[in-house]
């Protein structure tokens, strides 16, 4: 393990010693390219440690030094593949103190990565303070992507992914939980939530009293061996995991966004009028009621009346 502190002489002696880094993919050493200094954003596993990009191997190998928030969950995965690279603690509990170290390592010619214990640093985990600190210090910061439970849990949950808003954790407690969820109902995207097991049925619960009963999904230990996608209503869920579903591991829950509002008439006349512009009667029916919604032989006969209406007044 390394406290990231360095003088430039043993950062370069540091460097010759251990250059060129290697990984090991399909039984075979590689040689990692050499890093130019700066932060490196390395995408980890989730959950399946044969989820990592090449890039990210050869990143890994390549560094000086690697800032992680548990020493012991990215041992395994260097193990797995052959990685010797030295392991630096960063977390919420010693960033104040070890930031300045990783700056000046950085300063001194270094390169260092930066990785969560899964998935992509920063998304509620820590780095973001490190990563604006070395952008003031001029240093150059490099994402090199992969893993995202985010996007994991969207692509698997069936509902709409054209627009999403992520709310990491909600509070543990209930009143302010209640509260988070009740402003979470406004906000008209699929909403994705990271929770614990111990606190998903009451999460679930607080979500269905707030937002109704949407449609949604709890995904739990996504990609490892025991994956669970749930679907459901709200409600539905809250009272599975209230009466003894499977709480262990980590959960992702998708929901759908809100039902749109019914177009009022009027707005599904200033529609048509609109459309009758420039479209046949026709045309004007089926851009109007695939915009809206509405039924189409009912926005067929508000057309006609509309039209009855302009000829009328001709």
């Amino acid at each position: 393990m390394d406290d990231g502190t360095g003088q430039p002489e043993k950062i370069a002696a540091d460097r010759a010693s251990r250059r060129p880094g290697t990984y090991v993919v399909a039984g075979h050493d590689v040689a990692a390219r050499a890093l130019p200094p700066g932060l490196y954003l390395v995408a980890t596993p989730i959950g399946n440690l044969g989820d990592i990009t090449l890039r990210a191997l050869e990143t890994l190998a390549a560094a000086d030094l690697i800032a992680c928030e548990d020493t012991r969950v990215t041992a395994r995965l260097l193990d797995r593949y052959g990685i010797k690279t030295p392991l630096t603690p960063y977390h919420d509990h010693n960033a104040q103190a070890a930031r300045p170290k990783i700056l000046a390592r950085i300063r001194d010619g270094g390169a260092v990565a930066l990785v969560s214990d899964a998935g992509t640093p920063l998304i509620s985990d820590p780095g973001y303070r490190l990563v604006c600190a070395a952008q003031d210090a001029g240093a150059a910061v490099t994402a090199i992507p992969g893993a995202s439970a985010v996007l994991t849990a969207l692509g698997v949950a069936g509902l709409p992914t054209d627009r999403f808003f992520f709310e990491g954790f909600l509070p543990p407690k209930d009143a302010a939980r209640r509260t988070r969820a009740g402003e979470l109902a406004r906000i008209p995207a699929t909403l994705v939530l990271f929770e614990s097991g111990p606190r998903v049925a009451a999460a679930l619960a607080a979500l269905a009293a707030e937002l109704g009963n949407r449609s949604a999904a709890v995904c739990r230990e996504l990609t490892k061996l025991h994956e669970e996608i749930r679907r459901g209503t709200l409600a539905e869920l809250a009272a599975h995991y209230a009466d003894g579903g499977e709480t262990r591991g980590e959960f992702v829950l998708v929901i759908a966004p809100p039902a749109a509002p019914a177009p009022s008439a009027e707005d599904v006349d200033a529609l048509l009028r609109e459309a009758l512009r420039s479209q046949t009667l026709k045309d004007a029916v089926g851009a109007v009621a695939a915009a809206t919604g509405e039924p189409r032989q009912q926005v067929y006969r508000r057309a006609l009346a509309l039209a009855k209406e302009r000829r009328d007044d001709v």
